[in-house]
């Protein structure tokens, strides 16, 4: 191991062990966190490409610094269904493809954010979808590879935060 990449692993080893920590420990309260979802929490994908190039340390760092506060996160690594059904409000779109491909290349970091205006705060943080139009600091301008391969995804309203966080989370 590199020790450019020493508190990426650190980080990810706690996360991993912490989460699994509190789900596990809280798993009879499940049913009524559901139930109290409100404007303050977001979900965000850490994408494949960000993660094999090891910014999930440093994009977590930027969640932290701005006050957004990791609720939950899983690393896992989505197949061809499961990208499909996330994903199928743009089946019709020319990108839709290689969309799908790219996010079951490899495994991906889901986390739901809280924090006040959880949703428009993940979203000043990523910045523009196209990394090009991203405003210097924000994520995608400093991890994105392309517009698809672009680092992160973010809830982009209160009602696709809810039913996205039930995607991933069956809450």
């Amino acid at each position: 191991m590199k020790p450019d990449y020493k508190w990426d692993y650190i980080k990810l080893y706690l996360l991993k062990n912490a989460f699994f920590l509190f789900t596990h420990y809280n798993r009879k309260f499940k049913k009524t966190r559901v139930s109290k979802m409100s404007e303050n929490l977001t979900l965000s994908i850490i994408k494949p490409n960000a993660v094999r190039n090891k910014k999930i340390g440093k994009i977590i760092s930027i969640f932290e610094e701005s006050n957004l506060k990791i609720k939950k996160a899983k690393l896992m690594t989505l197949n061809k269904s499961k990208a499909e059904t996330f994903y199928k409000e743009h089946a019709n779109k020319p990108f839709f493809d290689e969309l799908v491909k790219f996010m079951t290349s490899g495994p991906i970091m889901v986390l739901i954010l809280e924090g006040t205006n959880a949703v428009e705060e993940n979203r000043r943080l990523m910045g523009a979808t196209n990394p090009a139009e991203a405003k210097n600091g924000t994520i995608r301008s400093l991890y994105a590879d392309s517009m698809t391969e672009n680092a992160v995804h973010g809830s982009d309203s209160q009602k696709s935060a809810h039913s996205e966080i039930a995607f991933f989370f069956n809450e």
